[in-house]
């Protein structure tokens, strides 16, 4: 149970040196997101999924440490959380400890990154909606069937506006 114990730690904090090297690429995903930088996007987003994809191998092992933890206990891996383990391990203070500080430190890192990313979502939702804008206003610009010109009298003079795509119906 003590080895597990062990790599259990060893993973958690291999989880926590993942994250705490993913926050400053997303606090950097929000500036390149500020300056509209579509290169500096593609090369961030690169960068956060290489850690994303780290993060999710040490996950994985970390989920495979809970059930052989929770085989060992005779207990759910779904029942097995810091908490529980914390209180399994009242005896064994130091582990206990470890164990704490590694928890408290994920919850803060991952609240960190919970923040950042929703102010990254909020931005890129409003580049897609300003997009969707300029788009919808170009194609309305061009469904348009001509202009409305005034002239120095204040009357109306419609003009035409159709150029070399329009529709002949002559033909």
């Amino acid at each position: 149970m003590a080895s597990l114990i062990e790599e259990l730690i060893s993973t958690l904090d291999a989880e926590k040196a993942v994250y705490e090297e993913l926050v400053p690429v997303s606090e950097q995903k929000t500036k390149v997101l500020v300056k509209e930088d579509l290169q500096g996007l593609k090369d961030v987003t690169a960068q956060e999924q290489l850690l994303i994809d780290r993060a999710g191998v040490i996950g994985h092992k970390r989920e495979e440490v809970i059930k052989n933890i929770g085989l060992v206990l005779n207990m759910k891996p779904e029942e097995l959380d810091i908490t529980t383990l914390a209180r399994i391990l009242a005896k064994q203070p130091e582990e206990k400890q470890r164990l704490a500080a590694l928890h408290d430190s994920l919850r803060v890192i991952m609240k960190r990154l919970v923040d950042v990313n929703e102010r990254n979502k909020e931005l890129i939702e409003n580049s897609l909606e300003m997009v969707e804008f300029n788009l919808n206003f170009i194609q309305s610009t061009r469904m348009s069937p001509g202009n409305n010109n005034y002239n120095r009298n204040a009357t109306n003079s419609y003009t035409s506006d159709y150029g070399t795509h329009g529709f002949d119906a002559k033909q």
